[in-house]
């Protein structure tokens, strides 16, 4: 079984075993990756996490649970331009530095170890967690609480103040959806740290986690045309117009279809 294979079983389990399919996914990009000796050193942070916690009941740990995460170093990666090891779960485990979204997935896990009710949130730009029937979110960079005011605040920062908050914005992501989003994050870094190889690499676990959009086949169409793969290229960007309803965009998949070679060639 290769990395890729491992990642996969790991969310047929159930539940699915995510920060271990995070660690396959580590070892995708470096062989070197041991998953299990990485899960051994979860189960060591289970038990110095729990002497620490208050005697709350299990609904009232979450919070306190992130904040002890926090003091033991685990915050977000303030590095700039960020890099891919942000979204690494081996690296986040080593520096205890990370995007949100490796944070969550960290505290789902210990929270799992320990029983604590806790759930992801796909919320655009920054991923959040939240104790199920609590009326706020939970930030995983330190635990801080956000009511919707707070929720509102922070997605005018992302994307500016036009864009409305929505319930689609509060749902609750399954183990798939925070992988395929993981994948999409390190395709992001890999690109923009001009590794189209290993960016590539990411690109197709986006397609095998779930439903995909325009932008993600544009993405590996993009990687396609850096790596000089023209009939890779032209086979993402049918399948994006396919998708597309935006008429400008359609038009510029057009010129670009009409830009690629018609013979074929080999994929490489």
């Amino acid at each position: 079984m290769n990395s890729r294979q491992a990642c996969l079983a790991c969310l047929e389990r159930e539940p699915p075993a995510l920060l271990e399919a995070s660690l396959w996914i580590a070892a995708e990009h470096d062989r070197s990756v041991d998953p299990a000796a990485c899960m051994a050193q979860l189960r060591d942070l289970q038990r110095e996490i729990s002497t620490r916690l208050p005697i709350l009941p299990l609904s009232e740990l979450a919070q306190p649970l992130l904040r002890q995460l926090n003091a033991l170093g685990f915050q977000q990666d303030e590095y700039h331009p960020l890099r891919p090891q942000a979204a690494l779960m081996d690296k986040v485990l080593q520096r205890r530095r990370g995007q949100p979204l490796l944070l969550a997935i960290l505290a789902l896990d210990q929270a799992q170890r320990l029983s604590i009710p806790l759930e992801g949130v796909n919320f655009p730009g920054h991923f959040l967690l939240r104790v199920p029937g609590a009326d706020h979110l939970l930030d995983p960079c330190g635990g801080r609480r956000l009511y919707p005011a707070d929720c509102r605040e922070l997605l005018a920062r992302q994307f500016g103040p036009d864009l409305p908050l929505t319930g689609e914005h509060m749902r609750s992501a399954t183990s798939r959806q925070m992988l395929q989003r993981l994948s999409r994050n390190l395709r992001q870094l890999h690109s923009s740290n001009d590794n189209a190889m290993a960016a590539l690499v990411d690109a197709e676990r986006v397609m095998q986690l779930g439903p995909v959009q325009a932008s993600d086949y544009l993405a590996r169409a993009t990687l396609y045309q850096l790596l000089d793969c023209p009939q890779a290229e032209r086979f993402d960007l049918e399948h994006a117009l396919l998708l597309t309803d935006d008429p400008v965009q359609r038009l510029k998949l057009s010129e670009r279809l009409g830009q690629l070679p018609s013979g074929k060639r080999s994929i490489h």
